[in-house]
């Protein structure tokens, strides 16, 4: 993957070390939910643990917490003083830079795919406009606009309310480290997975729930069809960023890493992501395919069977 002299997103915040700490105790249900936004509650638990925050200490009975409505958030900590992430350290710098080039380029060829109007509808007059979401990088804790405050134990999330994708750069490392998924181009799939929970967003997908199915199972649906668009980026970007047939094996390595069974999330009705075999082909589908149109997840079989 080759991401010289290619343009970095002027669609970027960094909010800065230190500026505040989300408490555990306190946090709202958005922010509950966004821990299993990418790796499921078990993952996510196995993640916060290993990544060293000690801060966030989940209760027993976790997941039925995180299925309860609970008051609102609370930030801890002091303001001011606070040290650019991007700025934090020559590792730090290198992820925003690499970041904002991947949203960069998702932006390009998303623009490119509104413009052509081949997408899934789902009762949502899009237009031909491509709104681009903002990304968020930070430490620690970020507040957001619509979905509570968030710990870096959430991972990469989108948030529909304020339209803004937030990750902690250290996330990269856990990946590397933990999830045993390097490689850029699997980096470059967890951005664009969180831009395809936004075109989701853009287009009705996420307010879509089948009859007759559980929340977890339409939990699958979404997910899986992030994983799709994600690949739908990857096809259309695949010459402009050189992508190579062992960066596919990154991204296709990382949708396996964080399939539901891989991190024992227990058996198929308890789901929320999709096994890795679900993963990696939708991933997979809209790679070889580029056209989103393939990844309409909810005009499919029973979710266990996509």
């Amino acid at each position: 993957m080759d991401l010289d002299g290619r343009r970095r997103s002027d669609n970027f915040e960094d909010r800065g070390r230190g500026e505040q700490r989300a408490s555990a105790a306190g946090l709202p249900i958005q922010a509950l939910l966004a821990l299993t936004r990418f790796l499921g509650v078990k993952g996510t638990l196995a993640i916060g643990a290993i990544a060293g925050l000690g801060y966030l200490v989940l209760p027993s009975g976790i997941k039925h917490q995180l299925l309860q409505a609970v008051t609102g958030g609370q930030v801890s900590g002091q303001s001011g003083g606070a040290t650019k992430v991007c700025d934090a350290s020559p590792a730090n710098q290198k992820a925003c830079d690499f970041s904002r080039q991947v949203l960069g380029s998702t932006e390009d060829e998303w623009t490119s795919q509104f413009k052509k109007g081949e997408l899934p509808r789902y009762g949502v007059e899009t237009g031909s406009v491509y709104r681009a979401p903002t990304l968020v990088v930070f430490a620690d804790a970020v507040p957001t606009d619509g979905c509570g405050n968030a710990t870096s134990a959430v991972g990469p999330f989108y948030c529909p309310g304020d339209e803004k994708l937030y990750i902690d750069p250290s996330f990269y490392d856990v990946m590397e480290t933990r999830l045993k998924a390097p490689g850029d181009f699997a980096q470059a799939y967890v951005i664009a997975h969180e831009v395809g929970h936004h075109v989701q967003n853009l287009i009705g997908a996420n307010k879509i729930g089948l009859k007759g199915e559980t929340r977890n199972q339409t939990s699958v649906r979404l997910e899986l069809q992030a994983d799709c668009l994600a690949g739908v980026w990857g096809h259309t970007a695949q010459a402009s960023l050189k992508i190579t047939d062992d960066d596919l094996k990154e991204a296709v390595n990382a949708a396996h890493a964080i399939g539901d069974d891989t991190l024992g999330n227990g058996s198929a009705a308890n789901y929320t992501h999709g096994s890795s075999a679900q993963r990696m082909r939708w991933f997979r589908t809209g790679f070889d395919s580029g056209d989103p149109r393939k990844c309409d997840t909810f005009a499919g079989p029973a979710a266990h069977e996509l």
